[in-house]
């Protein structure tokens, strides 16, 4: 790829419309006008920019133009735009390569699938073309309409199929080579049995509805003639006769329909929400075990409209469009063949509409999935805007920034408006063709139905029953539009959820359970490096020993790496070289589950939920007992402030635990990890939002606490770590500037010492 990377100059991508639509440490995502409906180009330049170095993953969707990168540190951010906009100004620029790379086999050997569609269509335009003129030539007008009803079901066939291989292509590209089955069907996925019940309930509902046309097409010809001959031959020989069986057979038909209809949309309407709750069980599952890294790389709303609207919209397709498409097909089944037994003179005329809004149908498909990918992308910025100036409202109302907020919220409001505004007018654009080729069809089938009746080549009889049916089928037509908009919204959604579940879990340790009841407690950092994607090592080369059942403490400036460590223990990250052991047993091999059983850990910002007081305490630890709730909340300082909330422990604290104070949430949290009995406990900032006499009142709790386990202590004041039996200081770079205790280090005259002149006001003795 030499040649790739050597392209700069002079490269023409922007022709191409390559721009970023996120970009996140690690990965990005990217849209590319060049691979929009070009399958082949998609798969080249996936290819070329997998043999980049520090490019770990790279995906192209074909049909919504994106293109996902996942990189290593190694590569800044910046650098991979360069990439992509060089591989594709050199792929854009060989075109017979990307379009008709070298074939990988021999020329004998089967066909790829992309190939298979490419022959198709030539074999049956060639194969058609000459079997219509051969038809046209010598044929009877008979043979000529068969031949075009035959062309007609050729170029549905055709349409359809590239259609639907077009799709199982694009989920390919999306999850993987192993998946070979549509995404509809992987959208369904255990639910068969029940798919099953809802087909056989909208076919025979359909079968029902067209019966029903059919006796009101006899009832006509009764009114008209006196007499409809099928009816002739089950012993109605008198026109009242036939009008009092036809009226007993439409009242059964009507029975039939509305029966039919009520329990095939419940089984539909069942089936999507069994698919919602399938697939958002599921998805969640798995992204409650997303590592950490991954989660904090991704938009919180972008995965919670994941979870919801994108859920929602699989189940949605399956509850409404699904049953309109099945109809559609049911009722082409059984006039095509009818309509050859019996009109043969009219067929062609009365389903030539079908493969022409069947391909600009797909055609508007594959037009506009880059519209709804934008769409979406622009409305999941708007929705995380919306969401986190809600949140920051203290922040915003505190810098006058009311009407700068409201502006972004404005501009952002009007790029989702305009994106939306260019689908929406595709969408209408393609259902109104579609209505002036119903409408054709209608007029065409009733001028070419109605002279073959006044010739005598097509009996009266025959026609009229027949003449509603096609248009039941034309006028379901006009709904092809908003069902192929739905089936794209779904395919988008689809594509979007996959790409979330595609994150890696959390693994499992390899070296078999810890028991925690036996944890003793000491950890050693050997030989540590550890560094965030794009940015220089937090901590390099560090070793250090946090001694079993003792209070160690960890001090410095911002940025040495002090909660870099805890999350490091936490296994919320896994270092990049050394190891992490405890009780000589490296972490990496423990299982994580186990491994954080045995940790209390509270954060430097805790996380409470909505919920009450006591919940909150005894999350986690969710058999315990009042009474242990209320000695933890002691300990922790707590209960004191409790007992005054409006319902006590019973008080609903609101998200965040909005209705608390800092220090109250800080205090909460550090009930919470107390409960917990955990045999090592990490503090990191717990009491940098307490004053100082709840701090002193803390400390006293600690010191009875902290007997018997390993407790290690982050802390900015120094106050709060002074009676620890080691105290390490941090310097940037993560690196152990001093270790001793409080007066060893005062002593030292170095970092420590400053750092406490500065907090405390006195000199080192």
């Amino acid at each position: 790829m030499s040649s790739l990377l050597g392209a700069a100059a002079g490269f023409r991508s922007a022709e191409w419309d390559v721009r970023p639509r996120s970009v996140t440490p690690g990965r990005q995502r990217w849209d590319v006008k060049l691979v929009l409906g070009r399958p082949r180009t998609a798969e080249v330049l996936a290819a070329a920019l997998r043999r980049i170095p520090g490019i770990t993953e790279a995906r192209a969707n074909p049909v919504t133009g994106g293109v996902l990168l996942r990189h290593d540190a190694r590569v800044h951010a910046t650098d991979v735009g360069r990439i992509v906009r060089r591989a594709v100004t050199v792929i854009a620029e060989e075109p017979t390569a990307a379009e008709h790379p070298a074939p990988a086999r021999p020329v004998a050997a089967p066909a790829s699938r992309a190939d298979r569609g490419l022959v198709v269509r030539p074999v049956l335009a060639v194969g058609g073309g000459v079997a219509a003129g051969i038809a046209l030539i010598k044929g009877s007008a008979l043979s000529r309409q068969l031949v075009a009803v035959g062309g007609v079901a050729a170029a549905t066939a055709a349409v359809l199929r590239k259609a639907w291989r077009t799709t199982v292509d694009a989920s390919q590209d999306t999850a993987g080579p192993g998946v070979e089955r549509h995404p509809l069907l992987e959208i369904v996925g255990p639910r068969r049995r029940r798919l099953y019940g809802a087909v056989a309930l909208s076919v025979a509902c359909q079968v029902s509805e067209m019966a029903l046309g059919t006796f009101l097409g006899w009832t006509g010809l009764v009114l008209i003639k006196g007499e409809a001959a099928p009816l002739v031959d089950l012993g109605l020989t008198t026109a009242s006769a036939q009008l009092v069986g036809l009226a007993g057979l439409m009242a059964v038909a009507c029975a039939a329909v509305a029966g039919l209809s009520y329990a095939s949309n419940l089984q539909w309407r069942r089936l999507g929400l069994d698919i919602e709750h399938d697939w958002r069980n599921r998805t969640y599952a798995h992204v409650q075990h997303l590592e950490l890294r991954h989660l904090e790389g991704e938009r919180t709303t972008r995965i919670a409209g994941a979870l919801t609207d994108d859920v929602r919209q699989l189940g949605t397709f399956f509850a409404t469009s699904a049953n309109d498409v099945l109809q559609l097909g049911t009722s082409l089944a059984l006039l095509v063949p009818l309509f050859l037994l019996l009109a043969p003179q009219i067929a062609w005329i009365a389903f030539l509409p079908i493969p022409v809004i069947a391909w600009l149908s797909f055609h508007y498909q594959d037009k506009v999935a880059a519209d709804y990918a934008v769409s979406g992308e622009h409305q999941a910025k708007l929705h995380s805007q919306l969401v986190n100036t809600l949140e920051a409202g203290a922040t915003v109302k505190s810098f006058c920034t009311e009407d700068y907020e409201a502006e972004r919220i404005d501009r952002l409001s009007e790029e989702a408006q305009d994106s939306s505004r260019r689908t929406y007018r595709s969408t209408i654009r393609h259902a109104e063709t579609v209505r002036v080729c119903t409408t054709s069809s209608m007029a065409g089938t009733l001028l070419i139905g109605g002279r073959a009746v006044l010739d005598g080549s097509l009996p009266f009889e025959v026609f009229s029953p027949l003449i509603g049916l096609p248009q039941m089928v034309l006028l379901r037509m006009n709904r092809l539009g908003g069902i192929v908009d739905q089936y794209q919204r779904t395919i988008t959604a689809y594509d979007r959820v996959r790409r979330l579940r595609a994150l890696p879990a959390e693994t499992n340790g390899t070296g078999g359970p810890l028991d925690v009841e036996a944890v003793h407690g000491e950890i050693v950092l050997d030989g540590v490096t550890f560094a965030y994607p794009d940015r220089p090592p937090a901590l390099e080369n560090l070793s250090l020993t946090i001694p079993a059942r003792q209070v160690t403490a960890l001090v410095g400036a911002t940025g040495s790496g002090k909660t870099t460590i805890a999350k490091l223990l936490m296994r919320f990250q896994d270092a990049d070289t050394g190891s992490l052991l405890l009780d000589g047993r490296d972490m990496r091999e423990l299982s994580r589950h186990d491994l954080r059983r045995a940790i209390g850990f509270v954060a430097q910002d805790p996380f409470l939920f909505d919920g009450t007081v006591a919940d909150n305490i005894r999350y986690g630890s969710f058999g315990a007992s009042g009474d242990a709730v209320v000695e933890a909340a002691m300990k922790a300082e707590a209960h004191t402030f409790v007992v005054t909330l409006p319902d006590g422990y019973d008080t609903v604290i609101g998200e965040r635990g909005a209705a608390l104070s800092g220090g109250q949430r800080q205090r909460i949290a550090l009930a919470r990890a107390i409960l917990k009995d955990a045999p090592v406990v990490i503090l990191d900032e717990a009491t940098s939002a307490v004053d100082n006499e709840t701090e002193a009142a803390i400390q006293r709790t600690l010191r009875v606490f902290a007997a018997d386990r390993t407790t290690l202590i982050i802390a900015h004041r120094l106050s709060t770590v002074r009676h620890a039996d080691r105290i390490y200081v941090m310097d940037k770079g993560g690196v152990v500037a001093e270790q001793g205790t409080h007066d060893e280090l005062l002593a030292q005259h170095g970092l420590y010492a400053s750092l406490w002149q500065l907090q405390a006001g006195e000199p080192a003795a």
